[in-house]
């Protein structure tokens, strides 16, 4: 654990890390508190809460880049001031809200969503050198499935135990909170000894490479959400639907045992390789479809264990590979690549388990989906030059 103890020795970096897992925790909780809304509250099933998902999920993909590139050029305050006030007020009148005018409202909500995922990655990039970059991206990536571990949960206490409209007022103060820290604790986005320099057309540093990061970043988050599904489905099948928690547990203790490991170890695997693991340890599970839950969690372990370094992977690659001057919209990209790739996912694997006549098969989607993700940005990683586009004063080989 040394390089995690030179990590933590630099100044700042407890106290960002801290304040990022915080800040995340009210983005975990969303999803679910938005769904038993629709579903439960406003009384219209669960077809219905995924349609309000899926609207407010392409607001997030837009509203990401956006937010990068009012980064880049107004500042972190800036944003904080416009995403901290509009995606407060979504939440605060979404209760009030029938399902007709949600819909719609929905999106908006996401375009002004707080991103907090691309802040901790940007603060990351500007607080930590380099050498240490890839054990502060792992432990973030730790960070948010703790955050992940939090959220879904307090959101699922909140809809059933009081109100669903309760859940989504509690979501709209913790927003509000979030804003509120970081406009105070303003981490920087840009690093002391980092030069600037003028804007580079979108063509010279959005590339190949950046490209396949990318992808490998959305492949990462279709695994991930394509065997939420099929886990569900799996252990609906045995009728131990209500053990999904616990599996769930299991799966996120697996991830963050994989981040330690990554962020500890002195060189790491190529991101395309990592991404190729989780696919192909995603695909044996098909053969334990209809044992036991913990069954399946442990054969779900492995794979799970590539999560948090293939994530971890996507954010050292990013900030290596752009200018610093473009760094809050490509960190912005990257943040959208995981939201197409979640909302890619959950529909395509569905639609696998309801035409396969095995829940197992799911696994097997998802698993094919990252090789063919893998093989695809392997290929983009070829056929671009070798050379790395400069992140600061000197170049990144």
């Amino acid at each position: 654990m040394e390089r995690y103890r030179r990590l933590f020795a630099i100044p700042g970096v407890r106290t960002l890390l801290v304040l990022m897992f915080f800040a995340r925790i009210p983005p975990s909780a969303t999803s679910l508190a938005l769904t038993l809304h629709v579903a439960i509250g406003l009384e219209h099933g669960y077809g219905a809460a995924g349609l309000v998902g899926g609207v407010a999920t392409v607001g997030i993909a837009i509203g990401a880049t956006l937010s990068g590139r009012i980064i880049d050029r107004y500042g972190l305050r800036t944003l904080l001031l416009v995403t901290g006030i509009g995606e407060t007020s979504f939440w605060l009148t979404a209760p009030m809200m029938s399902y007709p005018v949600l819909l719609v409202v929905a999106f908006f909500g996401g375009m002004f969503a707080v991103p907090t995922m691309s802040i901790g990655r940007q603060a990351i990039a500007a607080l930590v050198p380099d050498e240490h970059r890839r054990t502060a991206y792992s432990f973030d990536s730790i960070s948010v499935e703790l955050s992940f571990m939090v959220g879904p949960l307090a959101a699922v206490a909140l809809a059933t135990q009081v109100s669903t409209s309760d859940a989504l007022r509690v979501v709209a103060v913790g927003f509000a909170v979030v804003a509120v820290a970081l406009f105070f604790a303003n981490p920087a986005m840009r690093g002391d000894d980092e030069v600037v320099g003028e804007r580079p057309p979108r063509r010279e540093w959005l590339n190949g490479k950046l490209a396949a990061v990318l992808l490998v970043g959305a492949g990462a988050v279709f695994v991930l959400a394509g065997t939420e599904v099929a886990l569900v489905a799996a252990l609906r099948e045995n009728g131990e639907v209500q053990w999904t928690g616990a599996a769930t547990i299991i799966l996120c203790a697996t991830s963050i045992m994989g981040g330690l490991v990554h962020g500890a170890v002195r060189k790491s695997l190529p991101q395309v390789v990592l991404m190729a693991l989780l696919g192909a340890l995603t695909l044996p599970v098909l053969f334990v479809d209809g044992a036991a839950w913990w069954v399946v969690a442990i054969a779900l372990g492995p794979a799970s264990a590539m999560c948090a370094p293939t994530i971890a992977a996507t954010g050292e690659q990013v900030s290596k590979l752009v200018p610093v001057v473009v760094r809050g919209e490509a960190t912005g990209l990257q943040s959208s690549a995981f939201t197409f790739g979640a909302a890619l996912g959950s529909p395509v694997v569905g639609f696998v388990v309801d035409h396969s006549g095995s829940p197992g098969w799911g696994f097997v989607g998802a698993g094919a989906g990252g090789l063919v993700v893998a093989a695809v940005a392997a290929l983009l990683i070829r056929r671009s030059p070798a050379r790395a586009q400069p992140t600061s004063a000197s170049a990144i080989s």
